[in-house]
């Protein structure tokens, strides 16, 4: 959590520094300069890792011993497994 209040107000600082919204809220700048929120980034992110490892696009050397496809039918659709 901590993190995230952290990115937050850098977010904060830097809506600032656009001259014609300085003297609106946060919320107002954000919204006029069309920014994802941070979970929006961070579901985003977490979903291109999920298509580069399921399409073999993933950098091999890192995840080799780490994660491998499940063969087995009981896993109820889900088809990558951490070891």
């Amino acid at each position: 959590m901590k993190d995230i209040e952290e990115v937050e107000k850098v977010q904060k600082r830097a809506t600032k520094h656009v001259k014609s919204l300085r003297g609106l809220p946060y919320e107002q700048r954000h919204r006029k300069l069309n920014l994802p929120t941070l979970r929006y980034r961070r579901h985003r992110g977490d979903m291109i890792e999920v298509y580069t490892i399921l399409h073999g696009i993933y950098d091999k050397d890192i995840s080799d011993g780490i994660l491998h496809m499940v063969q087995d039918s009981r896993t109820r659709g889900h088809s990558l497994k951490l070891l």
